[in-house]
């Protein structure tokens, strides 16, 4: 297998097959390591992306990656990116399996790692009953039972937006409310009750949430329970190599997914909202301005 490259993409889920085809298309010489586990593995189904509405995530990548093998320019490595260093004429980028393989262009589709908090139940339901997302979810679970995991900033921000979606609300803090007085007012003037007790317990079936249950034993029937967990940059070759990360704790990028390190790129969930949609629209951008650094460098 060749080692030189004029592009690689690190992650070959929605944004790096995208960005795969834009360069392909552009007849650049290109690799993707990819090691097949995206961050959105856990959820049935992809909503709210123009033609693929209600499709299994998997499927689309199927389909994406077989439509960018197409192209005999871009190649695959199935392994995992651990280590990214300078060189003289771009970047070189080292698998799991001791491979390294060099290029002038790098472009990140990582992802994110999110951090399932303690909670017996949680991890279970993640993605498929506790959600993150009204736009990509919050249609199938409409003018049902659902909760809201969350506190502060964030609890008020998912009371405001869900009550569009269902008026039977009801916000678990997990602990010590730490809304402001303002905020607590303006839930409760909606009717949104707010729970402080800690949360002992998500009851579910085989995913599916059917209630919560607090440390004091109480137990509320839900269908749904909206939480952002905390996460993480699913690679940490951007850090290694001085990208900067945002106060949200993603990957600084500007309006072209230009990182601040010449010749990097990042695109998708690293450095934008989570949509399947924006993390291809954001993919083939960045295969586009790659494309384009590429040709002003030798025009």
């Amino acid at each position: 297998m060749d080692k030189s490259f004029e592009v690689i993409i690190v992650g070959g889920s929605y944004a790096g097959l995208s960005a795969a085809l834009a360069l392909g298309r552009s007849m650049r010489k290109v690799l993707v390591i990819d090691a097949g586990h995206p961050c959105n593995a856990p959820t049935p189904h992809s909503h709210n992306f123009l033609t693929q509405d209600g499709a299994r995530p998997a499927e689309i990548s199927e389909v994406a990656q077989s439509q960018v093998e197409q192209y005999e320019t871009v190649q695959f490595y199935n392994d995992f990116a651990i280590e990214g260093t300078k060189t003289t004429g771009g970047y070189s980028i080292q698998t799991k399996d001791g491979s390294t393989f060099t290029t002038k262009k790098l472009i990140f589709a990582t992802g994110l790692k999110d951090i399932m908090p303690e909670i017996d139940g949680f991890a279970a339901c993640w993605g498929k009953s506790v959600i993150h997302c009204p736009y990509c979810h919050g249609y199938e679970v409409r003018h049902k039972k659902t909760g809201i995991l969350a506190n502060g900033e964030k609890a008020h921000h998912y009371a405001t937006l869900i009550s569009n979606w269902t008026k039977d609300l009801t916000i678990f803090t997990n602990g010590p409310s730490t809304l402001t007085e303002d905020q607590t007012k303006q839930i409760t003037n909606h009717q949104i009750p707010i729970i402080q007790t800690p949360v002992k317990r998500i009851g579910h079936a085989e995913g599916q949430v059917q209630n919560i249950l607090l440390n004091d034993d109480r137990e509320y029937i839900l269908e749904a329970i909206y939480s952002g967990p905390d996460f993480v940059q699913q690679s940490n070759i951007p850090e290694q190599l001085g990208c900067e990360i945002n106060e949200q704790g993603l990957l600084h990028v500007d309006g072209f997914q230009m990182t601040n390190v010449p010749g990097v790129y990042a695109c998708g969930d690293n450095s934008t909202m989570r949509s399947v949609a924006l993390a291809v629209a954001s993919g083939t951008k960045a295969g586009v301005v790659a494309n384009k650094e590429l040709i002003e460098e030798v025009f």
